[in-house]
């Protein structure tokens, strides 16, 4: 009910009243100036707005397609039959449309199909689980193989030296790594069931093994030199060293000795990422172990893609969890907030489940390595991984 001796002006005048801001010194009304209008000849201009985080030149931009194209799925390994012509395998691909060739080739597809088993060989297991079968001959060979490797970093200790990356002392290993590989595939290839059929081998092999711990001249490496190194297990598995039931073996020992030999000499002699995506990749050097990984944890009653964020599950489980081990590695040499730094990483520890994060992991290695051409121009091919004229 209004007041009946008020009026509208007198209201006005007392909402006025109420909002005029009032002098603290002597109570009177207060107005503030109206800022003068910027000015181009007297003033500065005003602050450019700078985002926290660039967008990089090479974010994957083909992400709608990767999420519908379908999962690479495990395909068994052709055998290469007797007598075999070995000869030094040569690079091919120049183009996208090579590219499209190697993938519609038989070889092309098994290769992924390879890398697909391997993966869902794993699922559900840890790196310290019993394997399902023992270790074959050439699976133990293998790993000496490894070891041997890793001596030779003993005995080469880094020289000094001023730039951030690239230690020259990478380069005398990996002249140890090519002197002594002809002997070490010979060892593989002296355990299979008729090694006489195998001769010379090692001529195709040595090219495979000596392109999959990084490249001597530039001292980097990076996917694609990994990506080799699976192609070298591959071709042994052409021959028939490796078989299926190998597998397990194959990823929970003999992978998992490769990265973490190659995690001592990115750490011994300062590699140089070769083509890293910077923070729109999963790893300056990897993505292999992300799949595997992942598919180890597939189905765990506890662990979820988001665990990734809790530092007592990386520091009690990183040495059983391939995935859990490279995010681990990612945050010791990286410094600042994840989710900038590792964009990529991020964003999938939002995804439900691990079956969901190893089948995107799988797109993504066909459409982010498999099918680029700065990376896929130096994988080699011979007369285990044909090239068809």
């Amino acid at each position: 009910m209004s007041n009946p001796g008020s009026s509208p002006t007198s209201a006005s005048a007392n909402q006025d009243h109420q909002h005029t801001p009032l002098c603290r010194s002597c109570g009177a009304a207060t107005t503030a100036p109206t800022p003068a209008p910027w000015s181009g000849t007297s003033d500065s201009p005003p602050p450019a707005y700078r985002p926290i985080r660039l967008p990089a030149i090479n974010a994957p931009t083909n992400t709608a397609a990767i999420v519908l194209s379908p999962v690479p799925q495990p395909l068994p390994v052709p055998l290469a039959a007797p007598p075999h012509a070995f000869q030094v395998p040569a690079k091919r691909i120049t183009s996208p449309d090579d590219i499209a060739r190697f993938h519609a080739s038989v070889h092309g597809r098994h290769f992924l199909g390879f890398v697909a088993a391997l993966s869902a060989s794993v699922h559900g297991r840890k790196l310290s689980d019993p394997l399902p079968a023992p270790p074959s001959p050439a699976v133990s060979s293998l790993l000496d193989l490894i070891s041997a490797l890793a001596a030779f970093v003993a005995s080469t200790p880094p020289l000094p030296h001023n730039s951030r990356y690239g230690n020259p002392a990478f380069r005398l290993w990996h002249e140890k790594l090519s002197d002594s590989a002809g002997d070490l595939i010979a060892r593989i290839i002296s355990t299979a069931a008729s090694p006489a059929d195998l001769a010379g081998a090692e001529v195709e092999l040595a090219p495979y093994l000596l392109d999959s711990f990084g490249n001597a001249t530039r001292i980097d490496y990076g996917t694609g030199h990994e990506t080799n190194f699976a192609a070298f297990l591959y071709c042994l598995a052409r021959l028939g060293l490796i078989a299926e039931s190998d597998y397990p073996a194959v990823v929970l020992r003999v992978f998992a000795a490769y990265l973490n030999l190659m995690r001592t000499l990115q750490d011994t002699y300062q590699l140089e990422p070769a083509g890293s995506h910077g923070v729109w990749g999963l790893d300056d050097f990897h993505f292999l172990p992300f799949i595997f990984g992942a598919a180890q944890l597939i189905d765990h009653k506890y662990m979820k893609p988001k665990s990734i964020h809790n530092p007592d599950i990386l520091e009690n489980f990183s040495n059983e969890y391939m995935y859990l081990a490279c995010v681990a590695y990612v945050k010791k040499i990286k410094k600042g907030p994840f989710a900038e730094h590792s964009p990529m990483l991020d964003d999938i520890s939002g995804v439900p489940n691990w079956k969901k994060v190893n089948s995107g992991l799988l797109k993504m290695y066909k459409a982010e390595v498999l099918e680029k051409v700065p990376i896929m121009q130096h994988f080699l091919f011979g007369s285990l991984i044909k090239w068809y004229d």
